[in-house]
């Protein structure tokens, strides 16, 4: 008797653990996900990407969603495939990469005599209704500075909101492009500022 329950506990737990499996997912899109055409000649200074501050509701592992009812829901078979705070920091410097043309020089050195642009980003909200949309709700700073010239900032705020379908990798891929429309808001923003003549927010 002993044996048999033994394997029928045996059986259910390989039941359970293989019912459902887990998926990852990432905010960076594919190379070919955005168009190649956004490109710009190099424009004369240097950019760096500051890391991203996220809402600690949605600062998860998991994927969050949030139901009808007001209330939130951890998709525990649903994961990041990292700390949700650097996969929105990748994708956004990724999008910024392709409409500034150049790369992201956080953390390495720059090149002297050439002005910086820092981009500091601060997630508000960041929302996921599945059959409904994907929302980001963005605060974000740039500022430009070089040797012996005063430093300029500029602070801006934006919201976008993308229809998305009912399944998580739908909310997933309304996410990716929200973070890609975001990047087109700042990337002309900061194309005006760094050539002055007071540049404001979109």
């Amino acid at each position: 008797m002993t044996i048999r329950y033994l394997a029928l506990f045996a059986t259910l737990s390989l039941a359970a653990c293989t019912s459902a499996p887990t998926h990852y997912y990432t905010l960076v899109p594919g190379e070919n996900a955005s168009d190649a055409s956004t490109r710009t000649a190099a424009p004369g200074f240097q950019f760096e990407m500051q890391p991203v501050r996220i809402p600690v509701q949605v600062d998860q592992p998991q994927v969050v969603v949030r139901e009808s009812n007001g209330s939130l829901a951890i998709l525990e078979t649903s994961r990041w495939s990292a700390p949700l705070a650097d996969e929105f920091h990748d994708a956004l410097s990724a999008e910024m990469e392709r409409k500034l043309g150049i790369r992201d020089l956080a953390g390495l050195p720059k090149a002297p005599g050439v002005q910086i642009v820092s981009l500091q980003t601060d997630v508000r909200r960041f929302d996921s209704v599945p059959g409904q949309y994907a929302l980001v709700d963005v605060v974000w700073s740039i500022s430009r500075r070089k040797e012996g010239d005063t430093r300029r900032s500029l602070t801006c705020s934006s919201v976008i909101r993308q229809p998305a379908g009912a399944g998580v990798q739908d909310v997933v891929l309304a996410h990716q492009q929200a973070i890609g429309k975001l990047a087109t808001i700042i990337a002309g923003t900061v194309q005006k500022f760094v050539q002055g003549g007071g540049a404001g927010c979109p």
